[in-house]
């Protein structure tokens, strides 16, 4: 990857207050119009990361550059002025429930422009468009699926052409046919745009179809990173179990804990030495 960097972590190391340290010395860098895929099993620090970058929690140690800006370092004036680059589609949208589609889209724009109502409406209707709902534009999240809603959000979280798009689990809970669509929204709105983008996703097979770029995460650390094809032809067991959907392998069903003799005594099963 030859690219610019949008997003660069330099040995970032973060635990939460509990102490459990959850991301251990993380070097990545997310390349300028690229689509960026941040994948592994449930736990591994991929949505930690996402919150790193927008600076809603800072790095224990270590650096975390957006823009070439230290995140960490900002002042709240500086962060959010470095947000209005940034673009979120949250897990399940996130919509307001009590507002309108229009005004779910128009939101952004009323809250950080100045710009007039007739204008406001052009761009909605622009980014409605955009996503295949500009006649859907009277509806409430109620009205509308669960396909459609992410769309909605889609619009929402690029209504203010951010440079950076950042994707939590976009393709939970949708059908196949929504699954699809939005796959290739998220692509063609990357390529279009000139955006960057950064997906977490457990969908394999969508996101390696649209990803220039995987980073798979486990154990709070990078196991392996590179082209969707590199990274199905990893031989480290633990990516394999990843891409593979296996049971058994690195990654443990059972979350560390006592020895079940300890807890039910040595008569349980498999509790005798």
């Amino acid at each position: 990857m030859n690219a610019e960097a949008v997003v660069e972590f330099a040995d970032v190391c973060f635990a939460y207050p509990s102490g459990r340290p959850i991301l251990e010395g993380i070097n990545v860098r997310i390349p300028q119009g690229r689509v960026t895929a941040l994948m592994g099993a449930s736990g591994g620090g991929k949505t930690t990361m996402l919150r790193l970058i927008g600076g809603q929690i800072r790095a224990n140690s270590g650096s975390v550059r957006v823009f070439g800006e230290p995140v960490d370092d900002l002042a709240r004036p500086a962060l959010f002025n470095l947000r209005r680059r940034m673009g979120m589609l949250f897990q399940f949208g996130a919509l307001f429930t009590d507002l309108s589609v229009f005004d779910n889209v128009a939101f952004p724009l009323r809250e950080h422009t100045d710009l007039p109502e007739e204008l406001i409406r052009d761009v909605v209707l622009m980014k409605l468009n955009a996503v295949g709902l500009r006649g859907a534009r009277d509806l409430f999240p109620a009205d509308v699926s669960g396909g459609m809603a992410r769309r909605v959000a889609l619009a929402r979280a690029m209504a203010l052409d951010p440079e950076l798009m950042m994707y939590d689990e976009p393709f939970a809970g949708l059908d196949p046919i929504s699954l699809g669509t939005t796959a290739q929204l998220i692509r063609e709105l990357n390529d279009a745009l000139g955006m960057t983008s950064v997906i977490v996703s457990h969908d394999l097979e969508e996101t390696f179809r649209i990803a220039d770029h995987v980073v798979i995460l486990a154990n709070g650390a990078v196991v392996t990173q590179g082209p969707p094809e590199a990274v199905r032809a990893s031989e480290d067991p633990l990516v394999q179990q990843f891409v593979q959907a296996r049971a058994d392998g690195p990654v443990r069903f059972h979350y560390p804990a006592a020895s079940l003799a300890d807890d039910f005594g040595a008569d349980a099963p498999g509790g005798r030495a």
